[in-house]
């Protein structure tokens, strides 16, 4: 994604961005002392993630206890509505839930009077679950050892994203605390259908309050779990869907096996235009 336009803000203001963002990913690997001791605008954010650390697990801890699930219809009104508390308390302002033929979304602005507006996508649904496949209760959020990452909080939609995207917020948190301002605007988008196909995802980003916000985002940043145990960090290029498909085969005593599979759709745009057949996506 390629943020960069003629009023992009200077290369400190964009550093500052990338760190302060993302800083919350670091106390996975430890705060650093020097880091924690910098007389910087980054010591200071990460002195108040280091400060807010149990808040900011608690704050995980009681997203994923209330597990929305779009394709059994579970907890989604409250869903919503945790989702639009979480905006306002991380400093969105003007956040509404919005309707659609389906779930609602969540919609709201910071704006922080930057000359460049970031838009941020996420999502409050999370995928069905047996409990009886888990190690640790998926609703608990309990802090385990996990080998080669050491600690981890483990839980339905810790990963995929409530976990992403809490780290983001704990990063407005902790610079709303630190009195340093987002050197962007952003405009926080959130459906709850996602794990369905998104079906009524247009309906969102095409409210007559949504749309004219997001085009003023000079790019839109998914929270996600693309940093490694060492700290590297890689970045997605790609778009997300599903596809799903059917196939019938019948043989010659009338017997008709059928398969319905469903396909999640993480692929490199240019890949996805391809036209693959479902040979191809098997191998997927």
């Amino acid at each position: 994604m390629n943020t960069t336009t003629a009023t992009t803000p200077s290369l400190d203001r964009r550093r500052l961005l990338g760190t302060s963002l993302l800083l919350p990913a670091f106390g996975a690997l430890g705060l650093p002392a020097r880091a924690l001791a910098a007389d910087t605008p980054q010591g200071a954010i990460l002195r108040q993630l280091e400060a807010g650390r149990e808040a900011d697990i608690a704050r995980l801890r009681e997203w994923i206890a209330l597990p929305s699930i779009a394709a059994e219809n579970r907890n989604m009104p409250d869903g919503a509505q945790m989702m639009a508390r979480l905006a306002r308390e991380a400093g969105f302002e003007s956040v509404e839930v919005v309707p659609t033929d389906g779930f609602p979304g969540i919609f709201g602005v910071m704006d922080n009077g930057a000359a460049t507006t970031l838009g941020l996508y996420f999502m409050y649904d999370v995928k069905q679950f047996d409990p009886g496949e888990w190690s640790s209760p998926p609703l608990e959020g309990h802090i385990i050892a996990k080998p080669g990452w050491g600690q981890a909080l483990v839980g339905r939609g810790a990963i995929n994203q409530k976990g992403p995207q809490a780290t983001l917020l704990a990063g407005l948190h902790a610079m709303r605390r630190a009195g340093i301002r987002p050197p962007v605007n952003l405009v926080l988008v959130a459906e709850g259908e996602e794990e369905i196909g998104s079906p009524h995802f247009k309906q969102l980003a095409t409210h007559p309050k949504v749309l004219p916000a997001l085009k003023q985002c000079a790019g839109i940043f998914i929270p996600a779990c693309w940093q490694g145990p060492d700290g590297e960090v890689s970045i997605n290029l790609g778009a997300k869907g599903v596809v799903e498909l059917e196939l019938i085969a019948s043989g010659e005593a009338g017997a008709v096996v059928r398969s319905v599979t469903s396909i999640p759709a993480t692929r490199p745009a240019s890949i996805r235009r391809s036209g693959a057949s479902f040979r191809r996506s098997r191998r997927w």
